[in-house]
């Protein structure tokens, strides 16, 4: 027997609490890992593609020393106006 979703809902409002409260974070639970597969694919495609990028030279990277002294430099000016 298939249900349609608002059978499904009204069948569901009948449980008792607890017991509706234990379905919903199942059926939660069943969402959020389908999700976190495609959130986990599109990272690594992401993370490849950046990869490739560097690699092929079509960016230029940026030695992290550089953009740390940067930051710094933007957040010192940026509190240096705030005192003004």
């Amino acid at each position: 027997m298939t249900l349609s979703p608002s059978e499904f809902y009204e069948a569901g409002l009948a449980l008792p609490p607890s017991v509706r409260k234990d379905v919903a974070l199942r059926l939660l639970e069943s969402i959020e890992v389908a999700d976190q597969e495609s959130v986990d694919e599109a990272w690594t495609d992401e993370i490849s593609t950046r990869v490739d990028d560097i690699l092929s030279g079509k960016v230029e990277t940026i030695p992290g020393e550089q953009v740390f002294a940067e930051l710094a430099a933007r957040r010192a000016a940026r509190q240096a106006a705030r005192n003004a």
